[in-house]
């Protein structure tokens, strides 16, 4: 029975996993522009200490990329709490799951 039931759901996992998989690189994909907007800010900040940009450009170009990098934050907020809510049902579902075996084996021992 057990062979049938993996084969059955043989596609329903690796769907799950290729869900998983771009879920990764999406989190990868947020967190390496973060890290791009960090270094862009420093560049930034080189270039206004030698002369190169001046303090209203400087300000204009620092306001834009710090914009970008608290909407990053906030969405990776919102993604974190997606993530913890999802993570709080499944561990839900594994204890009503083990609960569930644990009346049954009772039951067991009852009628033996």
């Amino acid at each position: 029975m057990l062979l049938v039931d993996d084969i059955l759901f043989s596609p329903i996992k690796g769907i799950n996993w290729i869900f998983k998989k771009i879920h990764e690189l999406a989190e990868e994909e947020l967190s390496g522009e973060a890290d791009r907007i960090r270094e862009s800010l420093t560049e930034l900040y080189m270039q206004l200490e030698t002369g190169e940009i001046s303090e209203e450009e400087f300000e204009q170009q620092e306001a834009l990329l710090l914009d970008r990098l608290d909407a990053l934050d906030e969405e990776d907020d919102l993604i974190g709490e997606d993530n913890n809510n999802e993570d709080e049902d499944e561990d839900e579902d594994e204890d009503e799951e083990d609960e569930e075996d644990d009346e049954d084996e009772d039951e067991e021992d009852a009628t033996k």
